[in-house]
């Protein structure tokens, strides 16, 4: 046995050690190099504690994890999470045994609830969803489909009485057809639903003398339901995967122990003088300084093992764009699209259904309102100055606002509120210019009149397509505007109000932008001026992702519904959006590299020198809790890759692999196959391999981006 601290200068340990942590923790166990491996036992200064096995520093295999509150979980682990089968007791003594997947609770499974319920079932994403079975403690019990936590689907309630309801039920209430039936014999049958109006059906007596009389199906909504909700479970205060050390980190040498080169410089340790002006450069061991002095360059491994300082105060964080203040050359523009949507959202409408009619799509349906400085009777007085405001199939995107859960009230604080909108340093290439919120919720594009007209023909298609598939990764629209200035220009502004794909606490350390096609599909910058805000292209991706089983399944189908959707609709030039978080940056799963490289051979073993900004936030930021959905949040494996040649579609894998969170979706949806697109295919086709330009048929568009995104999106066995 040989006990020593974590931050004495030793080499590899292979055997049983006791170590005490700088954060005072204390592990006792098999160790190997610079993290637990075998079995071990891990004890946090907050009270928690984990016994079982390690393999290579996270929690893998069996082990049993406690809380401070008297809270366990018994069962299987994998990469630090709960995974595989296993029994999680709460401190209230409520117990669900069964399977788990990434610390959700998943598959198969049976909870029993503090007040004496029961729950025998199909599990996603720690929802009841599926078939299954829930027993009150009174007595009533439920069979049938689940969703969400919610009964939904066919199935059928047995109150304890001896009454029940067999069909249909939407958000925990019966809805459609459905029979009621009593103990002796007598049925109802119809159309089930919540509105009173809408119900309708016939009560047939049994050959019983006794006959019910006066019996309204609301009573079903309104009495028989108030016995049977359904128990929503407690909260775990905080995962065991958000509790694992960096051990990487810790192996570093403490504060004031900074390593030094041969020619007496810090080796990969330096600070920018302005953290708002810090880059992401790739390049040679050792640090860089710019022109007036100050060091450019962070080694992210170092900057994560100073993490014990930064997670104690956050500095400034570096945005993107520009802020549009007075005397911006938009100023004035940026006024009139806040007047104008605080117009359009804030306007008393009718009561919103989801079933919209035909003529809500009419491309006739837009609206002017003008604004003079002064005010009028809709309008209020401004310091702008006069213009006018269409609003596009308002009643259309209304609904799509609430079909996407955006509060009115939020939406119009986002872009209207105090803070100013900010602008991106440059134009995209089809010219358009893009606003963000100061919250980063929403991103503002200006369109052309083609584009208009490309989003208003398939808009009833894309109502329908998003309504259908909640998880769809197309671009989320809120609202389609034009701003129309006066003067002698009579210049018109149409732009789109769209969801924030990175809207996220989580530092975003990469971005790709990925369409399936080759020729041209390189980023421009020089390796020394790529950082995190650079989008990087096909021919720079040097990863590919590895998805759980479910997700991935879920992936991979949501691609083909959202490809088959945008093909019919004869769109092309689309790309998947794909932001890329290192949760952590520690010795990999393979030996040879030890953190994430940049954009060149993963041979050479350099880490990515990060803004000191970008570091700081891949500390403070990695383990919050966060809403997952699919392209949201997502935690999964990015293993390396090598391009032997310029013909590979996809690198070879390295087998060296890091955790990451992404989160991606499909943008710039917009383009149809007009006869510009046609030209271009002609014309670069002279030139190039006709397979691999971007304007190519919406047909083989679509093939060729699906081969390419499921090669770069694999399972993760």
């Amino acid at each position: 046995m040989s006990v020593a601290h974590v931050d004495d200068e030793e080499a590899a340990v292979v055997g049983n050690v006791e170590k005490a942590l700088p954060s005072g923790d204390f592990y006792t166990g098999q160790w190997c190099d610079v993290c637990p491996h075998g079995n071990g036992k891990y004890l946090w200064t907050d009270g928690c504690m984990y016994v079982g096995e390690w393999f290579k520093g996270k929690t893998t295999g069996k082990g049993k994890f406690c809380w401070p509150s008297g809270a366990t979980y018994e069962g299987e682990f994998k990469h630090g999470f709960m995974d595989g089968k296993g029994t999680y007791t709460g401190f209230s003594g409520e117990t669900y045994k069964g399977t788990w997947v990434m610390n959700l609770k998943q598959g198969e499974g049976t909870i029993s609830f503090v007040n004496g319920d029961y729950y025998e079932g199909e599990w996603r994403r720690g929802f009841q969803e599926g078939y299954g079975r829930y027993h009150w403690k009174n007595g009533n019990q439920y069979i049938g489909q689940w969703k969400k936590g919610l009964i939904n689907g066919n199935g059928t309630m047995i109150w304890s009485n001896g009454n029940r309801y067999d069909g249909f039920w939407e958000d925990g209430f019966p809805k459609g057809n459905g029979t009621y039936k009593w103990p002796d014999g007598s049925f109802f049958v119809g159309i089930w639903s919540k509105d009173g109006k809408d119900q309708n059906g016939t009560y047939y007596p049994s050959d019983s003398p006794t006959e019910k009389f006066d019996w309204d199906p609301q009573q079903v909504f309104l009495e028989d339901l108030k016995d049977c909700k359904i128990c929503g479970g407690e909260k775990v205060s905080i995962w065991p995967s958000e509790k694992m050390p960096n051990w990487f980190a810790i192996s570093k040498e403490k504060d004031g122990k900074q390593r030094r080169r041969s020619d007496g410089s810090l080796s990969g340790f330096s600070m920018s003088s302005d953290f708002n002006g810090g880059s992401v450069s790739f390049g040679s061991e050792g640090i860089s300084r710019h022109g007036d002095g100050s060091v450019g360059r962070l080694h992210l491994e170092d900057s994560v093992a100073r993490g014990s300082s930064l997670q104690l105060k956050k500095p400034p964080t570096r945005r993107q764009g520009q802020t549009i203040s007075r005397g911006h050359k938009n100023f004035e523009l940026m006024l009139n699209l806040q007047l104008g949507i605080r117009h359009s959202v804030g306007r008393p409408g009718p009561a919103l259904s989801l079933d919209l009619k035909t003529s809500a799509f009419d491309p006739r349906e837009k609206f002017w309102t003008r604004f003079p400085p002064e005010g009028s009777k809709h309008t209020p007085p401004h310091p702008s100055s006069e213009f006018k405001w269409k609003d596009y199939c308002p009643l259309v995107f209304r609904t799509l606002r609430k079909l996407f859960n955006i509060d009115a009230a939020d939406y119009m604080l986002s872009i209207c509120g105090d803070d100013a909108l900010r602008e991106l340093s440059s134009p995209g290439k089809s010219g358009s210019f893009f606003y963000l919120t100061n919250d980063d919720k929403y991103m503002i594009k200006t369109m052309k009149k083609a584009e208009v007209k490309v989003l208003i023909r398939m808009l009833p298609a894309y109502y329908n397509h998003v309504r259908s598939f909640k998880d769809t990764l197309v671009t989320k629209f809120f609202g389609l505007h034009c701003v129309k200035l006066t003067g002698s220009t009579q210049k018109k502004v149409r732009f789109v109000v769209m969801g924030n794909l990175f809207c996220t606490d989580t530092a975003i350390h990469r971005r790709f932008d990925l369409k399936g096609s080759f020729q041209g599909r390189t980023t421009a910058k020089p390796e020394a001026e790529i950082d995190s805000t650079t989008t990087l292209k096909d021919l720079d991706l040097n990863y590919i992702f590895r998805l759980q089983k479910l997700w991935f399944k879920e992936f991979c189908s949501q691609v083909d519904r959202d490809c088959d959707f945008l093909e019919n609709e004869r769109i092309m030039d689309y790309s998947l959006l794909i932001g890329l978080h290192f949760r952590e940056v520690s010795t990999p799963h393979t030996s040879g590299v030890s953190s994430p490289t940049g954009n060149g051979d993963c041979e050479n073993g350099e880490a990515p020198r990060l803004s000191e900004d970008s570091n700081d936030q891949l500390v403070i930021n990695s383990t919050r809790q966060s809403p997952v959905s699919l392209g949201i949040n997502m935690a999964a494996r990015a293993e390396k890759t090598v391009r032997k040649n310029d013909c590979q579609v996809v690198g070879e894998p390295t087998g060296v692999m890091y955790d990451v969170i992404l989160f991606f979706g499909i943008i710039d949806i917009l383009q149809d196959y007009d006869i510009s697109k046609k030209l271009e295919h002609a014309y670069k086709s002279m030139q190039y391999d006709p397979t691999s330009i971007s304007a190519v048929d919406p047909k083989l568009y679509s093939k060729r981006f699906r081969d390419f995104i499921f090669k770069v999106f694999v399972e993760d066995t």
